[in-house]
C-alpha cells in the first residue's frame, strides 16, 4: 500500500482510541476491517503514536467514523488533542515513573477543564530522563526522575527549534498535574495570534511566568 501522489488532495483520519500509542486486539481488528471495507490505500503510524488512514475521498469520512464506532467525524479545535507517553516503569527497564498512568490522568483532567488555545499544544510524557517522548521539545513536557516529576514548558522541534524551560522539579503526580493545568491556563489567557508555546515563552520569559504561577 504505497502512497499515490495524485491523491495528495484527499484527506486522512486519525483513529480514535489509540491513546498514548496503546492499542487492543479489538481495536486493531476494527481498524483492519475498516481499511479493507473502504479500500483505504495507506495506513500510517504517526509520530504522535496514532494511526492515520490516508488517501480516501472526503465524502467517505462519516461512514468511516461510523464503522469505527463513532456517530460521526469529530470537529476538533486547536489545542491539546493527544498526549504522547512512553511505556514508563510499567513496561520499560529504564522507567522510573509511570508515564502511561500520568498521561491518562492528564488527559482526563484536560477533558474536564474548559481550556481553549489559539494554537496546537503537543504533550510528551517520559518515564525517565532519557526522554524518549522528547519532553524538552514539546509544548508541555513532563519526565520522571527518582525524586518525582519535572515539568517543562515552551519546547518546539519545528522550523525554529526551542528547548523548553524547566518550570519545577521533584513533584508528585498530583503536584505536576496541578502545575500543568496552571501553566496551560496562563498560556491560554495570555497567548495571541495563534502563538505556539515556544514563541510565547520567548515573548513572556521564564521569570514572568514563574511569578504569575506563584500568585
Amino acid at each position: 500500500m504505497s502512497p499515490d501522489n495524485k491523491d495528495n488532495h484527499k484527506t486522512y483520519i486519525i483513529i480514535p482510541g489509540s491513546k498514548m500509542g496503546v492499542v487492543s486486539p479489538e481495536l486493531l481488528k476494527t481498524i483492519a476491517g475498516v481499511v479493507e471495507k473502504h479500500d483505504i490505500p495507506q495506513l500510517k503510524l504517526t509520530e504522535a503514536q496514532r494511526l492515520a488512514l490516508i488517501g480516501y475521498a472526503p465524502e467517505k469520512i462519516d461512514n468511516i467514523w461510523q464503522d469505527l464506532g463513532n456517530s460521526g467525524s469529530p470537529q476538533k479545535k486547536a489545542g491539546a488533542h493527544y498526549i504522547k507517553a512512553c511505556p514508563g516503569k510499567a513496561w520499560c527497564k529504564y522507567g522510573i515513573q509511570d508515564a502511561l498512568a500520568l498521561g491518562d490522568k492528564l488527559e482526563k483532567t484536560l477533558l474536564e477543564i474548559p481550556l481553549s488555545f489559539n494554537a496546537k499544544v503537543k504533550v510528551g510524557i517520559s518515564g525517565c530522563p532519557l526522554n524518549c517522548c522528547e519532553s524538552f521539545v514539546r509544548d508541555l513536557g513532563i519526565f520522571g526522575k527518582k525524586n518525582g516529576w519535572t515539568l517543562v514548558f515552551g519546547g518546539n522541534a519545528a522550523r525554529k527549534p526551542r528547548i523548553g524551560d524547566v518550570i519545577a522539579e521533584d513533584m508528585s503526580a498530583e503536584q505536576v498535574l496541578e502545575l500543568a493545568i496552571k501553566v496551560l491556563n496562563y498560556y491560554s489567557a495570555n497567548t495571541v495570534n495563534h502563538e505556539r508555546t515556544a514563541r510565547f515563552m520567548e515573548r513572556t520569559g521564564l521569570e514572568k511566568l514563574r511569578s504569575a504561577l506563584a500568585k
